[in-house]
């Protein structure tokens, strides 16, 4: 039996429909699929995927529908090793779905999403709570549990009260958008300041911040070509969870997530090219050592 701290992810699950395309439509345009897949998405649900890769037990929690779509996406999870104890399955109701078009060679992409409805709170017995956008609104619901709560704010979460998150994880975009500073290292601050324990701020291909207790921490990304960047967000919110329940200190949690998730951006779907412990943990040694200047995070942030 493990005697890890135990983890749920609480949010989204969902059915991506993804398809590669040479260029963009235009209104009341058409362009041909040169390739055409449907994966297992969803933010929360995906982090559970790369804890669970990463070697990690761990729960999801959310709403998936009593319908065809919900069944398949609970039966991936599974697969993957995620427990499903904590799905909430509601008669009549649609499992969220997402269509993704991915340009290439660049890897951008744009996202239509159905979305689910929120789960309908948090389950208790846990270590550690991960909330995407869609969990945090139960955690705004007035939870009032003993587990250490990590949110992914990759997506402005609209009144996150930072006095109840321990290890807050926006994007640099959204870091700045929530405290009013272009300056990466005083947002960060900041947002210390109004009571998150750790922030970890991410910016693609530039790397990620993090400032706790010890200080700040700035990372590189591991350099790859991606074939696409879908949900590699959510891959590094969790090998960033995974790396800390596992005992790394914040220099080298942010390493072990900045190449998870780089890793993961080799497949077309956010899952099927996450990276097993094993795997991460030889690719580190193609990634600088994170360093604590302050001088860096002015060089690679832009603030």
């Amino acid at each position: 039996m493990s005697t890890l701290p135990r983890i749920v992810c609480v949010g989204t699950a969902a059915l991506d429909t993804i398809a590669t395309i040479s260029r963009f439509p235009g209104v009341d345009d058409r362009v041909e699929a040169e390739q055409y897949i449907t994966a297992g998405g969803g933010n929360a649900a995906t982090t559970a995927v790369t804890i669970a890769r990463l070697g990690v037990p761990v729960e999801f929690s959310g709403f998936v529908g009593d319908d065809e779509i919900g069944d398949r996406v609970v039966s991936q999870l599974q697969t993957e090793g995620v427990g499903t104890s904590f799905v909430e399955r509601r008669p009549g109701a649609r499992t969220a779905q997402s269509i993704i078009l991915v340009s290439q060679p660049s890897a951008a992409r744009s996202i239509v999403t159905y979305t689910a409805e929120a789960p309908s709170g948090i389950p208790d017995g846990f270590d550690w709570v991960h909330l995407d956008k869609a969990g945090a609104r139960a955690l705004h619901a007035g939870w009032s549990g003993s587990a250490k709560v990590a949110v992914d704010d990759g997506n402005l979460i609209p009144d996150l009260d930072l006095g109840l998150v321990d290890l807050y994880v926006p994007t640099v975009q959204t870091l700045r958008e929530r405290t009013g500073l272009a300056d990466v290292a005083a947002a960060a601050e900041h947002a210390r300041a109004l009571g998150a324990g750790s922030v970890v701020a991410t910016s693609g291909s530039s790397g990620s911040l993090a400032l706790d207790e010890a200080g700040f921490h700035v990372a590189a990304a591991l350099d790859i070509t991606p074939k696409s960047t879908l949900g590699a967000g959510d891959v590094f919110h969790g090998a960033l969870l995974a790396a800390v329940v596992l005992g790394k200190n914040m220099s080298e949690a942010i390493r072990f997530a900045n190449v998870t998730a780089a890793l993961s951006c080799r497949a077309l779907d956010g899952r099927s090219g996450i990276p097993d412990r094993a795997e991460v943990e030889a690719t580190l040694t193609r990634l600088p050592d994170a360093t604590t200047d302050l001088q860096a995070i002015a060089a690679r942030f832009g603030a």
